[in-house]
């Protein structure tokens, strides 16, 4: 049918079985895993796969065909959301940058996960201060203590004072 395919070429699949091996391959490389701990991960997400499954997806001729379950436990195990998964790698990073782009997103995550308890913390400190206003210098001398940095603890109960730390 005229327009299905671009001048002498075939239409690239945006979402493809290939894709998501050379995904699987390049997320599992990125996270350093071998085959056989990607396959652990897989069965600890609910999906029974074993080493030998995980390399015929990657390398397999012919390659190893994924079912829906299998790449919905990937996407979970990645932490890929399923298109993501399903998308053709991204051209122009090597495995190394793709490392730090990884680990730049897991402090990420982790820093704003940090914050929140934060927040919530000292936002339960300062409505335990409002019932019970007494305790309010006790409170600081214990941060002071326990944090042993004068300089954090007046910031600590600087935002305790204000009633929260965004």
């Amino acid at each position: 049918m005229a327009g299905d395919k671009p001048e002498g070429g075939e239409v690239p699949l945006l979402y493809s079985e290939g894709n998501v091996a050379a995904r699987v391959a390049l997320e599992r490389e990125v996270r350093g895993w071998s085959t056989t701990e990607l396959a652990e991960r897989v069965t600890r997400a609910g999906v029974r796969m074993n080493q030998t499954a995980v390399w015929r997806i990657e390398n397999g001729t012919p390659r190893r065909r994924i079912n829906l379950d299998e790449a919905l436990a990937l996407s979970r195990v990645f932490e890929l959301p399923l298109e993501e998964l399903m998308s053709p790698p991204l051209e122009g990073l090597d495995i190394d940058s793709r490392r730090l782009v990884q680990e730049a997103v897991e402090a990420f995550y982790e820093a704003r996960d940090a914050r929140d308890r934060l927040h919530h913390a000292v936002v339960a400190i300062a409505d335990h201060i409002k019932a019970h206003p007494d305790s309010s210098r006790a409170i600081n001398e214990q941060c002071l203590r326990l944090m042993g940095d004068e300089r954090d603890a007046r910031t600590l109960t600087s935002d305790i004072e204000d009633g929260g730390h965004y």
